[in-house]
């Protein structure tokens, strides 16, 4: 009789067991996505970028049209991080896993952001080199020893603004600004108005911690006869004949002898421009962003960078977007951010950042619109896109603070302005001789 207890109870102890115990999971289909199966809940990713009005703008406006077609992903915009501080963020968030998965970068800062790890090469399965076909050939700067690492939504251009009521002012035709290094010197000289040592009026301020240092390495270097670096992208050339030395010369001029303006006199280098102070102003398309949203009654012009000797020339960058390191740290989130960059590097996202931000898209089959050629502002840009050429930078942040310091000893020491552009010269070798010897 104790057999048969002993018996009846093991097995109902043996029956709550087996009750208890979940059934295993059924294999997954050939197909199915495992990782995302787990959960239903969409995966969250970030794209960071710094803090900017207009691009703030249009990427909100992407995000929501992503995510209408894939409810599956989140994206986290954080846009809240200031110009100054955006790289330092990136050093301090990436290498700890955390921060962006998707960034943007300006192309300048790639091989330092590759350097520190914090970027990875862009999928081939999702990105191929082909896909550079469809892409200003600009772009190009996005492959480092042969893969791909950024994309980005749009590409821009220098040009020449000038303020219409300005010329007016100071009895200049607003409809014929200048087209010739000449005719701007003369025009600047005109429109500048002085009570004193006091500026009312600034004619041309020639700033290189803002576009004026891509003005001299990109524009006037070669319209001087002179590339900025060799064929080989291995020496810095910005001194090595006469015309690099009046080209840097001619730059520094309309603040030492022709006094049309103070360099570093605004805060930020748009801001005289954009109060109504400046006549003269050099800035890629994305400046016409911030003019529609912080200066509509402005009356100003757009045209592209005057010429010397009938030469052409003008700078041409971008901002990027790479994945990070945890952008790739699992499966299933890179995927997710894979799909979100390929969304925001369409022709369609270039179409819209077009109308916000005002750079010009960064595929060819919008940027070849006859409405963009046409437009009385974007096109002085998107002409420009015939001759444009990006510098090759190994570290754009630590090149341009080489010309800011030699700027800025002659204009505020008074030193041998030769002098300064070889000591110039010599600190921006050192950056490629160490980069190349890596290699």
């Amino acid at each position: 009789m104790k057999n048969r207890i002993f018996l009846l109870t093991s097995l109902l102890v043996f029956a709550l067991v087996l009750t208890a115990c979940p059934a295993p999971a059924a294999a997954p289909a050939d197909g199915d996505d495992e990782s995302m199966a787990a959960s239903d809940e969409p995966i969250e990713i970030e794209y960071w970028q710094y803090n900017f009005d207009a691009r703030i703008e249009a990427m909100d406006q992407l995000i929501e049209m992503f995510e209408a077609e894939n409810p599956d992903i989140k994206v986290v915009h954080n846009s809240e991080i200031p110009y100054a501080d955006f790289r330092d963020k990136i050093a301090v968030s990436v290498p700890a896993g955390v921060g962006p998965d998707v960034a943007t970068l300006f192309y300048g800062w790639q091989l330092d952001w590759i350097a520190g790890e914090y970027l990875v090469p862009l999928p081939e399965s999702e990105f191929p080199m082909s896909t550079l076909d469809d892409f200003s050939p600009m772009v190009q700067a996005g492959v480092v020893d042969g893969k791909l690492y950024t994309l980005p939504t749009a590409v821009r251009s220098l040009a020449l603004f000038y303020n219409k009521d300005l010329m007016t002012a100071a009895g200049l035709d607003p409809e014929s600004p200048p087209t010739t290094l000449d005719e701007l010197e003369e025009q600047a000289v005109q429109c500048t108005v002085r009570d004193g040592d006091d500026f009312e009026v600034y004619g041309f301020i020639p700033n290189p911690s803002g576009q004026a240092h891509h003005w001299f390495r990109q524009v006037l270097l070669p319209q001087f006869g002179q590339e900025p670096l060799s064929d080989d992208r291995r020496t810095v050339q910005w001194n090595a004949s006469e015309g690099g030395y009046e080209a840097w010369e001619k730059m520094l001029s309309f603040q030492t002898e022709l006094k049309t303006g103070v360099a570093g006199v605004y805060e930020s280098d748009p801001d005289g421009f954009l109060a109504g102070e400046v006549c003269f102003h050099i800035d890629g398309s994305f400046r016409l962003g911030s003019i529609a949203s912080n200066a509509p009654d402005l009356n100003f012009g757009v045209t592209e960078l005057p010429a010397v000797d009938g030469n052409k020339a003008t700078f041409g960058s971008y901002w990027t977007h790479g994945i990070t390191q945890k952008g790739a740290s699992d499966p299933a989130r890179m995927a997710a951010s894979a799909k979100f960059l390929k969304f925001i590097t369409s022709a369609d996202a270039g179409a819209l950042w077009v109308d916000i931000v005002g750079e010009l898209p960064a595929q060819l089959e919008a940027a070849s619109n006859a409405d963009l050629l046409d437009d009385p502002n974007l096109g002085a840009f998107v002409r420009g896109l015939d001759y444009a050429q990006a510098t090759f930078f190994i570290n754009e942040a630590d090149d341009r603070q080489a010309l800011i310091d030699a700027f800025d000893a002659v204009v505020l020491t008074d030193a041998d302005p030769r002098a300064e552009l070889d000591f110039a010269v010599e600190k921006v070798q050192a950056m490629y001789d160490e980069h190349w010897a890596d290699q």
